[in-house]
């Protein structure tokens, strides 16, 4: 059974204390060497919407939530008993029907307005007498087709909300929704272009029809972890999102062939950094007979630099050499 880790298990685990980070690290390891173990106590949660999440025991109040399947295991959350199971309670796996894209989505809660009452001193009941109607709020994504919506990601529960919402609702909602749904309803907001997705290479599609955990957008916030040194380096760094999970356009930049010198350019937090030192990493164990430079302008940054190879190559002394 493969082991996967999604970005809200590890940003769970970071919330936790230290003592509390070791407990959730054993069982983790135990459910990778075993995750039919019958001392893990792995129980369904009944009341979520998705049957396939279930919970593991780690101490008498913490709990990991895991999506479970024949042939994979997620590890999605962590936290103590009561949040750990309102968090599965509230969301449901499932690919995108447009993209394919695996998406871990967040159930949207039905909200009612409820009219303010006044009483008069007999106790009949007045209606709060209605305030001047304001100037409509603008709606930046009314003009855009619910087919629109689902090429840009947004998961079909949400794409009437989405349509009819205004520029505060989205800043509201949009960290409920996957990384590429927001950030193209976001360039939409600003009045930026945002092109049509592509269709995958071949080899990728081909792929993705047999595990969609494989697409581009599936792998910013899902990763296979092979091996007891991957885990250890997701388990060991909670906090650095970039050691383990990547934009799409990162990745395709650290693990393309090239034919020769390439110059990857960008604006100021856009993740440059990043790539170089994936792609220091992924060269170095692709291609271990050869030397890999990676080099910058300062001693500071140089220091920053090798420490976070040092993340990445974890206990691999011939990737650190």
């Amino acid at each position: 059974m493969d082991l996967l880790i999604s970005d809200t298990f590890t940003a769970s685990l970071g919330r936790l204390t230290v003592e509390e980070q070791k407990l959730v690290k054993t069982t983790t390891f135990d459910l990778q060497v075993d995750a039919s173990a019958p001392g893990l106590q792995m129980h369904r949660v009944e009341k979520a919407k998705d049957r396939e999440f279930w919970s593991v025991r780690v101490s008498r109040d913490l709990r990991i939530i895991v999506h479970r399947s024949d042939q994979q295991l997620l590890l999605c959350y962590v936290d103590h008993h009561n949040k750990a199971y309102a968090w599965a309670e509230r969301r449901r796996l499932e690919q995108h029907p447009v993209t394919g894209a695996m998406q871990m989505v967040q159930l949207r809660e039905t909200i009612r307005e409820v009219p303010v009452i006044r009483y008069r001193d007999s106790g009949a009941p007045l209606l709060l007498a209605e305030t001047p109607p304001a100037a409509p709020a603008k709606q930046p994504f009314l003009h855009l087709t619910p087919a629109q919506l689902l090429q840009y990601g947004v998961p079909d529960e949400w794409v009437s909300i989405v349509q009819q919402a205004d520029e505060d609702a989205f800043f509201a909602f949009s960290a409920a929704l996957p990384a590429e749904a927001s950030e193209a309803l976001l360039n939409v907001a600003v009045g930026i272009p945002v092109e049509t997705p592509q269709s995958l290479p071949p080899d990728i599609a081909s792929r993705i029809q047999s595990d969609p955990f494989q697409h581009p957008d599936s792998q910013r916030r899902f990763r296979l972890v092979a091996t007891a040194a991957e885990l250890q380096t997701a388990l060991d760094y909670p906090w650095d999102q970039w050691a383990v999970f990547l934009h799409p356009s990162q990745r395709a930049l650290i693990e393309r062939r090239w034919n020769g010198p390439v110059r990857a350019a960008g604006s100021a937090g856009t993740g440059k950094t990043i790539v170089a030192v994936h792609r220091a990493v992924f060269l170095a164990r692709a291609r271990p007979e050869s030397r890999v430079l990676l080099t910058t302008f300062s001693r500071p940054l140089a220091a920053l630099l090798a420490g976070r190879v040092d993340i990445l190559a974890g206990a691999s002394a011939e990737v650190r050499q």
